[in-house]
């Protein structure tokens, strides 16, 4: 397949002026493909002579084409791209007609058929250049046009779409026109879908799951409504601009690739986010965060969209920053910074010390398949945190007033960074252009340091180091022990200061017992602490009062354990004496994830990692422990899950699975049951005809990924050369299946059985990537990656196949990123051995 370059898409841009598609789908021909009928309407302009262009579509079969009712032969068609020559100034109509594929891969039109009940229910994800698999288009953002829809479905079926859909009977749907929109943002959803509808500010709203679904929706109904109203309302005031579109639905869909996408008036979202099982707050926390971020889309991306995918942060960034700033203003959820933190924070910390980091807005994206590897951690996640720093530098205030300055000049168009700088820059006396440049033309972390030097009078001076080049506005925190309660610790006072400071140093009065950098987490940076703070946090960091306090504490030694300055089992040790007093959801699970993970599944050797899963499980016992009066549901959940997944031993989960309890509870729901299984099958202790009983009981799309997963990982060879073949070979598996697959697959305990294929994933990756696509390509970077292999040799494999292999971009970058992470863990786990110099 061709991709689209920038330069392609700056020429083609010159070129036209895209007014309306008429499209029309046909989806009752079967179950591989379906019938799209586009008509593109569009002007070249007259400054320009005649001249060639190109239209996008992936067929199965291109069956007519016509330019100005004059023949165009299908047979020219190459790859993706079908030619347009000797275009005249002037008005054009492009008819084509084409049988399309469904997908199994969550591109395109996705296709799925409930096992639960045989109901089957398709969607589309156009992202990207994924639109050319449903209609054909001049795939660009900047060519935006009206969109008008009809549809034909199934009996029975309800098709949902970007605007108000309409039933003109025998299956025949509707939908009103829709603004200028880019092709990417068009969207269908279509099946017997489980609807729930109401209006909000005289506007329709829904949410939609399939029918087996249906009472866990309703279920939380309420929940979801009320979040989405309340932060509906709080964007209506901090923008200028109203919500540009004619309705708001939402549909939980399955198998789907994102968290969700921000489909203007037809948002889809991953259906896990309607929760068949018991799930904690924070995961609760986390949905209403998914739902404020795609709804900040609606004009972040939707209203004013970017002119080209090197300004995708455009996007994502805002999304993500209104999402968790606005989840904490207008709903329950007022913690969502310190699950931030802990949680989403150490994305980007992550992939901006990865050679394949990139700045937030960089120079040039050549292609879109280049473009599509930058939705990652740097995009969002440090994105967002350098857009709180700007709010913290330049105030909440003219910061609003700069993007409504944005969305007033750029409404249902198209904009760049340096459209987005002037605007705020019109708002402000601050000096935006130059923040611009070192916080998001730049990459990489800073490190903050602190150095305290004691005074006359005993008063010290605070002068923090910096390991980079960016300015920040920090909060500095100070702590003094508290006299009456050895344990805990109290805030003397929290100070804002500039690093480089202007004078150099900053009194702070007596020596304090602890002093945090970055406290409230307020900007993007690596913190260290000086040797008596460091003292302190060993005995006292549970005593620290805030949580999000708590989370820059963790987050801080969690570098240091990455950087070989802290040794894994001092981490764990402190995790031992520290987590079973915490109060905060995210931070306990954040926590709990890296150390387990990280530090027991790859920085600690093999010999050592028993000690350190039994240090976990003494852990989890202590937080179930502490549960037993019922007050704290969730945390006991997530000890409970945590507990199943360092177990070394079968026998106390396999009598929590005979009695479908947890003593002192919770009853084991679906999730619990597999997870136990799926623990039960990596330590040998359980059989096919055990996970085809539970499959039994749980035949929903669930449990079918809980099956895969128990079968790949059990520790016998029949079962692995099964699930290779499944995974690498058949190429039948959808993208959740495969994944499910995946993550059965690899396991610490089973290294001698899975030897023989740590050499063969590189070249069955390979092919398979080549085969099926960037949606998989990326599953099998991401889950399939041989991650419990920390050893030279999988290392030297990699670097071969990097250098040596044709690989597809969303593959290479994949394992561009794997295997930094395993050489990494390399280092980590040698700084950990005793010197031999004498």
């Amino acid at each position: 397949m061709s991709v689209l370059t920038r330069d392609e898409a700056q020429t083609r841009a010159r070129l036209l002026d895209v007014h309306r598609y008429t499209i029309d789908l046909d989806l009752t021909g079967g179950d591989d493909t379906f019938d799209s009928r586009t008509v593109i309407r569009f002007t070249v302009r007259a400054d320009q002579d005649a001249t060639d262009t190109f239209v996008e579509v992936k067929p199965a079969e291109l069956r007519s084409a016509t330019l100005d009712g004059h023949p165009l032969d299908p047979e020219s068609l190459t790859e993706n791209r079908l030619p347009l020559k000797n275009l005249t100034p002037g008005e054009h109509e492009l008819r084509l007609t084409a049988r399309m594929r469904y997908s199994r891969t969550g591109e395109g039109m996705h296709r799925f058929t409930d096992p639960s009940d045989g109901e089957t229910y398709v969607y589309t994800q156009m992202f990207m250049d994924d639109v050319q698999r449903v209609f054909a288009a001049f795939d660009q953002p900047d060519l935006k046009a009206v969109f008008d829809l009809t549809v034909t479905a199934p009996e029975g079926w309800t098709v949902l779409a970007n605007g108000i859909t309409e039933h003109l009977g025998d299956g025949r749907w509707q939908a009103a026109t829709t603004p200028p929109i880019s092709t990417y943002l068009v969207a269908v959803a279509a099946g017997p879908w489980h609807s729930i509808r109401t209006e909000h500010r005289d506007l329709p709203f829904g949410i939609h799951c399939r029918r087996s679904l249906a009472p866990h929706l309703d279920a939380d109904a309420d929940e979801i409504l009320d979040v989405t109203r309340a932060c509906f309302d709080r964007y209506h005031e901090k923008f200028d601009e109203p919500y540009p579109f004619d309705s708001y639905d939402q549909a939980f869909v399955p198998e789907f690739n994102a968290g969700a996408m921000e489909n203007p008036g037809l948002v889809t979202f991953r259906d896990e986010f309607v929760y068949r099982s018991a799930v904690t707050d924070t995961e609760r926390q986390t949905r209403a965060m998914v739902i404020a971020h795609e709804m900040a889309h609606m004009w972040f991306g939707d209203l004013v969209t970017l002119r080209w995918w090197d300004d995708i942060w455009l996007n994502e960034s805002f999304a993500e920053y209104m999402g968790y700033q606005t989840t904490a203003e207008a709903t329950r959820f007022t913690d969502t910074w310190t699950d931030f933190g802990i949680t989403r924070k150490a994305w980007g910390y992550d992939a901006d010390q990865r050679p394949s980091t990139h700045p937030v807005a960089p120079d040039s994206v050549e292609d879109t398949a280049s473009a599509l590897l930058n939705f990652d951690g740097i995009s969002y996640a440090k994105g967002a945190s350098a857009l709180r720093q700007l709010v913290t530098w330049l105030g909440e205030k003219d910061f609003l007033s700069g993007i409504n300055n944005h969305f007033t000049r750029h409404k249902f168009g198209n904009a760049t960074l340096a459209d987005f700088i002037d605007s705020l820059a019109d708002a402000t006396e601050r000096d935006v252009h130059t923040w611009a440049d070192t916080w998001l033309r730049t990459t990489g972390v800073d490190t903050l340091t602190p150095r305290i030097t004691p005074g006359d009078g005993g008063v010290c001076t605070l002068t923090v180091d910096r390991t980079g080049t960016r300015p920040h506005r920090i909060a500095v925190g100070v702590y003094d022990q508290d006299l009456t309660d050895e344990g805990r610790l109290t805030l003397r006072h929290r100070v804002e200061l500039d690093v480089p400071h202007p004078d150099g140093g900053h009194p702070i009065g007596k020596p304090p017992a602890l002093l945090v950098l970055n406290d409230g987490d307020l900007t993007y940076t690596k913190v260290r602490f000086d040797q008596k703070s460091f003292h302190t946090l060993g005995e006292n960091l549970s005593g620290l009062p805030d949580p999000i306090t708590r989370a820059v504490v963790w987050n801080a030694l969690r570098d240091a354990v990455r950087d070989g300055e802290l040794p894994p089992a001092t981490y764990l040790r402190t995790a031992r004496t520290h987590l079973p007093h915490e109060t905060d959801l995210a931070v306990t699970q954040g926590v709990l994830v890296f150390a387990a993970t990280q530090i027991a599944d790859r920085y600690t050797t093999p010999e050592d990692r028993p000690a350190a899963l039994a240090t976990l499980s003494s852990l989890c016992r202590d937080l179930i422990r502490r549960t037993e009066d019922g007050d704290h549901p969730g945390l006991r959940l997530i000890a409970v899950r945590h507990a199943i997944d360092v177990a070394a031993q079968p026998d106390t989960l396999a009598a929590w699975l005979a009695d479908g309890t947890v003593p002192g509870g919770p009853e084991l729901d679906p999730e619990l049951r597999w997870r136990i299984l799926g623990r039960l099958a990596v330590l040998g202790a359980t059989d096919e005809a055990a996970i085809a009983a539970e499959l039994a009981r749980d035949p929903s799309a669930t449990g079918q990924e809980g099956a895969a997963r128990c079968r790949a990982a059990l520790p016998d060879p029949e079962a692995k050369a099964t699930a290779w073949e499944a995974m690498f070979s058949h190429d039948d598996l959808s993208n959740y299946l495969f994944t499910a697959t995946a993550r059965g697959f690899w396991q610490p305990e089973q290294a001698d059985l899975l030897r023989p294929y740590l050499a063969r994933y590189y070249e069955d990756a390979v092919a398979l990537a080549a085969r099926r696509g960037p949606a998989i390509a990326d599953a099998a970077g991401r889950w399939a990656f041989p991650a419990h292999a920390v050893d030279a040799e999988t290392l030297r494999h990699g670097e071969e196949c990097l250098r040596d292999a044709d690989l597809i971009p969303a593959l290479r970058r994949k394992l561009i990123d794997q295997l930094d992470d395993l050489a990494r863990a390399l280092r980590v786990r040698e700084a950990q051995q005793p010197s031999t110099e004498a």
